[in-house]
């Protein structure tokens, strides 16, 4: 947990302005090491994918309806 975002929100700015966007290889690499992690500490991948699933699908209908709402406005 980020214990002080603020902080962080101002790298984080600084830092996509220096660097600029992340180049999808660099990104898939990113994504193919935190899954490597993940297999190494046993949490990866799920035993059920499906666990949950309409926990997600509950929270994604809600956040359409929000975004439609916004627009609407």
């Amino acid at each position: 947990m980020i214990k002080e975002p603020r902080v962080f929100e101002e790298w984080e700015k600084g830092w996509k302005e220096k660097e600029g966007p992340l180049p999808f290889n660099s990104a898939l690499k990113i994504v193919e090491a935190l899954w490597q992690e993940g297999m190494r500490m046993g949490t990866l991948p799920p035993s059920d994918p499906l666990e949950g699933i309409e926990t997600d699908i509950r929270i994604a209908r809600i956040l359409n309806r929000c975004l439609r709402n916004s627009s609407e406005k």
